[in-house]
Formats: structure tokens, sequence, C-alpha cells
């Protein structure tokens, strides 16, 4: 049904509570018969609803109540109020007879003045509602511990899956011997050229009572050896040591193998003399990709 602008301007002061007991009562009556007109009175109430959320109740004092009715006379009991005589009327002239002898049609004043009224009311709500919104997105924004909990903005986790495909680059087999010369190999280092674990197979070294075989990485890119552990207590020695160099530097190293005190170095730094020493060269090549 389409409503005429009285009647949404009605509805909305119902909503607002600035109706005389007659057009409330009015208002009332038509909602127990038309659905939708009950409908648009509490869409308004819910619009309208803002302004109690953003402000909250606060009970006046009873010095608050005293100074009132001090003010308006009701602090004590008031005597009745007597009204003087009201003077006769002044005679009318003929002119003035014949003036008001014709009526006058004041209703659709009337109905200006109310429509007006009552326009004015609705404007007035409209724009506090929308200063009360405003100020409640901005409190949303820069102080949302200053709104109620029904009003504070939810926070929201987004969780964003990033899936990339990481295709590792072919790689071979290397292999180092780790001897003292061409006739006395004395370890075999395999070094897997995509994980980069390496291991040392025991060839024909034999540790002295009391000392640890070391082995060494020796790099232009480092400052100085890194030790990769001992090796030689068993046959073989594995370990992922390497996976934390980049591949040219694990390529192109020399490994070397130091005699230290049984465990290994103290300090970090070799301390015995260098036994054995090796390049690795490609034993395995990559695999070629799959076509």
């Amino acid at each position: 049904m389409a409503y005429s602008e009285d009647h949404i301007a009605l509805a909305a002061e119902y909503a607002l509570g600035t109706l005389d007991a007659d057009e409330r009562a009015q208002v009332e009556s038509m909602m127990s018969v038309d659905k939708e007109f009950t409908a648009m009175v509490e869409a308004w109430q819910q619009k309208l609803g803002v302004l109690n959320q953003m402000v909250g109740s606060v009970e006046p004092g009873p010095e608050v109540w005293e100074k009132i009715r001090t003010a308006i006379g009701h602090a004590e009991p008031q005597s009745p109020l007597l009204l003087p005589d009201a003077p006769p009327p002044p005679p009318t002239p003929a002119n003035d007879v014949i003036a008001t002898a014709a009526p006058v049609d004041s209703s659709n004043v009337i109905q200006l003045s109310a429509r007006a009224r009552r326009w004015r009311n609705v404007a007035t709500a409209t724009t506090a509602m929308a200063a009360a919104l405003v100020a409640m997105i901005a409190t949303q924004l820069y102080a949302p511990d200053r709104l109620p909990d029904g009003l504070r903005p939810k926070v929201r986790t987004q969780v964003v899956e990033v899936k990339t495909t990481v295709v590792p680059p072919p790689s071979g087999q290397f292999v180092a011997l780790l001897q003292k010369d061409s006739a006395s190999p004395a370890f075999i280092l395999t070094v897997d050229g995509t994980s980069r674990n390496f291991t040392v197979r025991r060839v024909g070294a034999t540790p002295e009572p009391g000392k640890s075989f070391e082995l060494w990485l020796v790099s232009d890119k480092l400052q100085r050896p890194r030790s990769l552990g001992v090796i030689g207590g068993t046959d073989f020695t594995s370990r992922p040591a390497l996976a934390s160099y980049d591949t040219d530097t694990v390529n192109k190293a020399t490994y070397a193998v130091t005699l230290e005190p049984e465990g290994g170095s103290p300090t970090g730094v070799a301390t015995g003399p260098i036994v054995f020493t090796g390049k690795l060269i490609e034993a395995v090549p990559p695999a070629a990709p799959a076509r």
C-alpha cells in the first residue's frame, strides 16, 4: 500500500514519541488493522533506536528534582489560581458584522500547520539520527572501546592461502676422494646435489689412539674453514651439515680432514695437521626433465 506523507510522518513521530494522546490513539488504531503500517512504524523505531544506544541512561539525583520543582513553583502546595472577570466585549461595528457574517474555512490552514510541524519533527529526528550515525562510525574507527559491546566492530580475520609450486632444479650426485696422495685414499665423500646431505665412507684411514678425524669445508667465500663434524668412528658417517650452504659454495669448496683431539676440535678451529684433502666431481648427472 502506498502511504501519504502524513502517514509516514505520523509513523516517524510515533516512534519518536512526540505525538499527543489523540494522535497516538489514531496511530495505534491504524496499527491494529494495517500490518504494513505497523511494519513502517517498527522500521522507524529501529532506525531511531540508535539514538538511545549512543546515550546511556542517567538517573537524576534528588536535589535535581527539588531544583526543578522549585523552578516551576511546585516546591510548596499552591493556592488556587483566581482569574479576573473578563471585560464585556466592545460593540461590533456594522462593517465587522458584515465581514464576520460569512464563514471562514480554516481547515486547510490547520492541516498545513500540523503537517509542517510533523515534518519539522521528522526532519529534526533524521538529522539527529544522521549525526549519531556519523559519531558512531567515527567512534568505531578511532575509539571502539567507548562503544557498547553490541556496537563494537567485530574483528575479522581473513586467511589468505597462497599456493606456490616449488620445482627444485635438477641436480646430480657429487663425489670427492679424500686422500694424502693418489696411492692412499682415506675417505670417499658423497654429496647429494639436491638435498646437499653428505655421506663419508671410510676406506683406508685409521685414527690414532686418543685422536679423531674431523672434516672441514674450505672456501674463498668463507672467512675461515667450517667444521662438518667428526668422521671415521664407523664405516659410514651421514649428515645434513651442508644444507646451510649454497650450491656453488658446496660444489667448488675444498674438503679437508684434520687430526684432532678425541671428539674433535674443542675451539671450533682446526688445531691438528691436515692429513687428507679432496674436491667434488660430478659422478651422476642430473636426471633429464620429463617431457
